[in-house]
């Protein structure tokens, strides 16, 4: 399996994400949106959206593993953020990045503020694609 991420001269320079992520793979595991609940299903971090955003890693980072996989697979990667204030996206984006699956957001990679998302009080989700090695 090879995936390589270019950023192309003639666009904007990024804060650490590829423009463009090519895979050739046999397999790809999409992971479902992954929300900050615990164990229970209960929302975690009521209110604080950086404490939600540690969930969300953490759960990402089990699912990707449960594929047999890790951040440094993921091809593709979408953040929601239930805010429309650019320092609050920005700061859920540092904190993903210098979490556990940091690696998972060097590829295409879009953060989004949105108006709501599926359980009350959620606050951040986190929709992942990996490429699977090959055994």
């Amino acid at each position: 399996m090879t995936i390589d991420r270019i950023n192309p001269d003639e666009l904007h320079k990024t804060p650490g994400y590829h423009h463009i992520t090519i895979v050739e793979a046999g397999r790809l595991a999409f992971l479902a949106g992954q929300c900050p609940l615990n164990q229970a299903g209960e929302v975690v971090g009521i209110g604080d959206v950086l404490a939600q955003a540690d969930q969300v890693a953490a759960n990402a980072l089990t699912a990707l593993r449960a594929a047999g996989t890790g951040p440094e697979h993921v091809v593709r990667a979408t953040i929601y953020v239930v805010s429309p204030d650019n320092t609050v996206l920005a700061d859920v984006w540092r904190r993903l990045n210098d979490s556990p699956i940091a690696a998972a957001f060097t590829t295409a990679s879009t953060l989004l503020g949105v108006a709501s998302l599926g359980f009350p009080g959620q606050l951040v989700e986190l929709d992942l694609t990996a490429a699977l090695p090959t055994a």
